[in-house]
């Protein structure tokens, strides 16, 4: 029993989530951590799916500013109540998506935000550079869609793998938020500068 205990305390640590729900994943996974976490992170999914529609009015404008006043962020997080605004997790959250700004430089918040004429020229750009390399034009439709998959997860905030554990792309550890904090949660714009920059 204290093996399981002991467990339980260690799933607790890397998952944040609730004894109960710690204890369910042991049990429905043979105490095997890695599966139980798995298993946690596919609920804490399903259960941030369900909170995705209801309203996100309140929320936080938080500004971070790095290496001397050379780069700053300034981003718009929100939440369902007021309450959750002012909880420190959550600030904290906001906070470590300033961080992944100011790191990671992304030009989107998400894929749909980017303009139908950037991404067509993406794609020309990528199909002329499959015709340079001599590749098939069968094999060109391919090469387009695996770049410009990897434009996404460098430009698109929520498919950048998180600077703090890059296991995880943002979009999960917004997930992961909401299933713990209980909340919907949005991030809705951010500004980037840095100094010199145009």
């Amino acid at each position: 029993m204290a093996g399981s205990s002991q467990l339980v305390k260690e799933l607790r640590e890397k998952t944040g989530a609730g004894i109960l729900d710690c204890q369910k994943a042991l049990t429905e996974n043979g105490n095997d951590i890695e599966k139980a976490i798995d298993y946690l992170r596919q609920k804490g999914l399903a259960a941030a799916a369900k909170k995705s529609g209801r309203e996100t009015n309140q929320g936080l404008v938080h500004s971070y500013i790095h290496m001397g006043g050379k780069i700053g962020v300034l981003i718009e997080v929100n939440c369902e109540t007021d309450f959750v605004a002012r909880n420190d997790e959550f600030k904290a959250f906001v906070n470590d998506l300033a961080l992944q700004i100011a790191a990671a430089k992304p030009a989107y918040v998400r894929r749909e935000d980017i303009a139908k004429e950037v991404q067509d020229k993406e794609r020309a750009i990528y199909e002329a550079q499959a015709k340079e390399m001599g590749k098939p034009p069968a094999a060109w439709p391919k090469i387009v869609e695996g770049k410009l998959e990897k434009f996404y997860q460098e430009n698109c905030l929520l498919e950048q793998s998180f600077i703090k554990d890059p296991a995880i792309v943002i979009k999960d550890l917004v997930s992961q938020k909401i299933a713990k904090i209980g909340e919907n949660m949005n991030i809705r714009r951010f500004t980037r500068y840095q100094l010199g920059e145009a």
